[in-house]
């Protein structure tokens, strides 16, 4: 990726709502670990936002391995939302991220309404947390296990949950697996989300030839990178008919050309997921790519190109 020559750089800023990032590129929850571990590699200061690996109540050790499969066009994982739990995140990990100008969103989930509450509340008073992203993929234990994203009333009712605990900006991270995303985006916003991400990953699975066996201990798993990235547009593209609240594209974001589709659909921010296990730098890369475009366009502001998809 060439570096920028232009002596004016264009703007990158974009505001979604009351959540405001430097520019509209940010990590993906579960690929970029709590910040520390790529801090290495980049300014973490350069990106728009951090969104951490996923928080619950407890520590939760996650799924037996195997449990990463890489496959034609990305990968599988069921890492089980392996985390040190929202206790350990905020004495140990949430210090380091205070020392960079970006903001940081803490991803969350719980099997329960009632573990949603305790993680939103005990993050909603904890210095230097900008945004609370909520994962409604998970499963409701209460329903069998099915995923709290999957019915729009339930997760309207997640939605409202933490809404009640938080003074945070909410953002509601939508799963792909289901019949209508649209009406559960619908839903979320009516419950008061304030920002809806979407998508998570595609359920699928792989077998081995040799053995006859899932090449995940799981079974299925969690499909990424660029191959679902179509279906990621389809999607992003149908809930952005439906709702008013500022929407974050995710899925098979590899370039800067990946992420302007986004961001012409009418997405306001977009998070880099897999492509970090190829590049640590994408995140950087996607930045620098954007800026290049805008500047061979004549375009002063990443604002002025989001939402001029021409259907």
């Amino acid at each position: 990726m060439k570096t920028m020559k232009t002596k004016t750089s264009p703007k990158m800023a974009v505001n979604l709502g009351p959540l405001k990032l430097n520019n509209p590129v940010m990590t993906a929850s579960g690929t970029f670990g709590y910040g520390e571990e790529y801090a290495g590699y980049l300014d973490l200061s350069r990106l728009g936002a951090v969104v951490v690996k996923g928080l619950s109540l407890k520590p939760r050790l996650g799924n037996p391995p195997p449990r990463i499969m890489e496959t034609s066009g990305g990968m599988l994982n069921s890492i089980g939302l392996q985390n040190i739990g929202v206790d350990a995140f905020i004495e140990e990990k949430l210090p380091f991220l205070r020392k960079y100008n970006t903001a940081v969103v803490a991803n969350i989930y719980g099997e329960t309404y009632d573990e949603f509450k305790q993680v939103a509340k005990k993050l909603s008073s904890a210095k230097g947390v900008h945004a609370l992203e909520v994962n409604i993929s998970c499963p409701n234990v209460k329903k069998g296990g099915v995923s709290f994203g999957a019915d729009p009333k339930v997760a309207a009712i997640v939605t409202r949950t933490v809404k009640d605990e938080t003074g945070l900006p909410v953002i509601v991270k939508l799963t792909p697996n289901v019949t209508d995303v649209a009406a559960v985006a619908v839903a979320v916003e009516k419950a008061g989300a304030d920002i809806i991400s979407l998508i998570n990953t595609l359920t699928g699975m792989s077998v081995d030839l040799k053995t006859r066996r899932p090449h995940l201990k799981n079974i299925t798993g969690g499909l990424s990178g660029p191959a679902i990235k179509p279906v990621a547009l389809r999607m992003v593209w149908q809930v952005l008919q439906k709702v008013s609240i500022p929407v974050i594209g995710i899925g098979g974001i590899m370039t800067a050309e990946d992420a302007l589709e986004f961001l012409i659909l009418g997405a306001k921010a977009v998070q880099i997921g897999t492509a970090n296990f190829i590049n640590p730098c994408a995140t950087l890369d996607i930045i620098e790519g954007i800026k290049i475009y805008l500047a061979d366009n004549g375009i002063k502001d990443i604002n002025e190109i989001i939402g001029t998809f021409r259907p």
